[in-house]
């Protein structure tokens, strides 16, 4: 049985050779192989497929924060996207799939008058993607709400299974922008939250007003992939750029935001090449000027 077939059978198409690019939140990347995950049968067959038969495979959700190569990938794209998002809340607790919209589940939650949240209205990610670089801002982190993830160990694959597996908050590790996920070859598959009951006017309220301060600071009119950077010990990313005169420098299609220096923007027909180029000259001027190496938040894959 082959890729085509497996999909076949749970009602899904092989996308051969088609540009990643509408599937990121950069707009840019090549063609790639790619399947829209709907269940997790589909997805278990799939990576065991790919175990068995040596197939590079890479799993992506709202693909807000990787830059893919313009030459595009090798292998399959198992997507994890509005076909995987299901969502059910019982009394204070969210049980959502991997590639649940985050501004999704926050609006569930606050229809529901559940708040702990709303830090992440506006991050666009999926849940799953939240978790695996524990994701935050404005006071709040994944971290804080996460009690369990179901995922899939496929490192643990043997006799043809590849069992789901859960765990504790307390044992994945989250620390800034990081997870256990990310030094792992684990799946998320489904995460359980736990918010706490709230006054539904206030909930609004706060939601309302961080993404205002989004649309305010940050340069939603073009896309990207959020902050370019970590924030270094004892400094901010974008202070750092800009203090070096970095504002406003392109190289092709790509440029450090006039908006907020933290964010590397497609400002048309970025390339790859353009991106990476641009991120590299910031690191060394950046290091050059103050001593201090920017470490990369985007991921890179080509």
């Amino acid at each position: 049985m082959n890729i085509r077939e497996i999909c076949y059978r749970y009602g899904r198409e092989l996308l051969e050779d088609i540009t990643i690019a509408p599937y990121t939140s950069f707009k840019i990347g090549g063609n790639c192989n790619i399947v829209k995950i709907n269940n997790i049968a589909l997805l278990r067959e799939l990576l065991m497929f790919c175990k068995k038969n040596a197939v590079q495979y890479r799993i992506l959700g709202k693909g807000s924060n990787v830059l893919i190569s313009s030459g595009g990938l090798k292998g399959l794209i198992l997507l994890l996207s509005d076909d995987f998002a299901e969502t059910n809340i019982n009394g204070d607790t969210i049980e959502c799939m991997a590639g649940a919209r985050l501004s999704s589940v926050c609006k569930a939650a606050y229809e529901k008058s559940l708040t702990g949240l709303e830090f992440a209205y506006g991050i666009p990610g999926s849940v799953g993607g939240a978790i695996y670089m524990n994701a935050g801002a404005y006071g709040g982190e994944m971290s804080n709400i996460v009690t369990s993830c179901e995922y899939i160990d496929v490192g643990c694959f043997e006799k043809d299974e590849l069992p789901i597996k859960q765990i504790a908050v307390e044992d994945m590790s989250l620390s800034y922008r990081h997870s256990i996920f990310t030094d792992n070859d684990w799946v998320i598959t489904k995460a359980i939250i736990r918010l706490k009951k709230g006054d539904k006017t206030a909930i609004k309220t706060q939601m309302t007003e961080i993404s205002d301060k989004r649309r305010e600071k940050q340069p939603l009119e073009l896309p990207s992939a959020g902050s370019t950077f970590k924030r270094p010990p004892g400094h901010f990313a974008a202070k750092l750029i800009d203090d070096c005169g970095l504002r406003g420098k392109t190289v092709g299609g790509a440029m450090v935001s006039e908006k907020h220096a933290g964010f590397v923007v497609n400002k048309g027909g970025a390339t790859f090449d353009d991106v990476t180029r641009l991120i590299k000259l910031i690191q060394d001027d950046v290091f050059d000027k103050t001593g201090i190496m920017l470490e990369r938040e985007v991921e890179v894959w080509e």
